[in-house]
């Protein structure tokens, strides 16, 4: 890649609006009877996860690494996330 072109994915950041992602490849894998109210994430191109309120589409979206993603689902797992249900 040569000085001064930019990949799309590098304008893709932590805490940028997800509106920004598109609507298109949002899914919500954690809804369930809370009315509605979830999770969305959405798998990039490079392989980082992006996550948002369901409840603010065009809010801030939270971008993961797949080993952070990775991490994540092997501790709740795991039951490490167990504390916040309490």
């Amino acid at each position: 890649m040569g000085q001064g072109k930019r990949r799309q994915t590098d304008f893709i950041y932590n805490g940028m609006p997800a509106g920004e992602l598109g609507s298109d490849g949002w899914r919500k894998p954690w809804s369930g009877t809370n009315g509605g109210n979830c999770v969305e994430v959405m798998k990039l191109a490079d392989g980082r996860v992006a996550l948002r309120q369901s409840t603010d589409p065009e809010g801030p979206a939270l971008i993961y690494t797949p080993h952070e993603i990775e991490t994540f689902i092997r501790g709740t797992k795991r039951g490490e996330a167990d504390f916040l249900l309490a």
